[in-house]
């Protein structure tokens, strides 16, 4: 796995396990990793006393795909080192497109994933609202056809790569924002 995190170690606090994840020393969280994704942690990595909007998207598994109302779980496979690469090129161009963004969340989950689970998450904050949602729009969209994930769909009764795929696009390509 790449740039995630250390393996977590455990403390207990008032009762409960609270996990406790290394967190990167820059601006930027770009990962790829088939551990479960907490989207809570990437708001919370995302606050910063300057910054008065947080905009999170979380992507899930859902039950139909085009064509296939049945699906039931999906793999997700990556070339993890040019993933992360890529991740890091959306950033770069979203800070020029966006250049008030404080920090971005990028990432994504690999191997199989049951319906409800997340497989995707983008976080921006900035000072202010409309800054924060159409940089982590832009992040998402530009997620999707700049980074070398594959996608396997399970149905009832098969299972094949998903349909929809494009050639790889660069950040700086990717229309939207700024």
């Amino acid at each position: 796995m790449n740039a995630w995190h250390e393996r977590p170690s455990r403390l207990q606090t008032d009762g409960y396990d609270a996990v406790v994840i290394k967190q990167p020393e820059g601006r930027d969280w770009c990962a790829v990793t088939s551990e479960t994704l907490h989207v809570g942690d990437a708001h919370d990595w995302a606050v910063q006393p300057n910054c008065g909007a947080v905009t999170v998207f979380s992507g899930t598994v859902r039950d139909h795909a085009e064509g296939r109302d049945d699906v039931v779980a999906l793999t997700y496979e990556a070339y993890e080192e040019r993933t992360v690469e890529s991740f890091q090129e959306i950033c770069d161009e979203l800070r020029r497109r966006w250049p008030d963004v404080e920090r971005v969340v990028m990432w994504h989950r690999l191997g199989r994933l049951t319906l409800s689970e997340v497989s995707v998450v983008v976080a921006v904050s900035s000072p202010h609202r409309p800054v924060a949602f159409e940089a982590a729009r832009f992040g998402i969209d530009a997620l999707k056809v700049s980074a070398p994930i594959w996608k396997r769909e399970e149905w009832s009764d098969g299972a094949d790569w998903g349909t929809g795929a494009s050639p790889l696009q660069r950040a700086h390509d990717v229309e939207g924002g700024g």
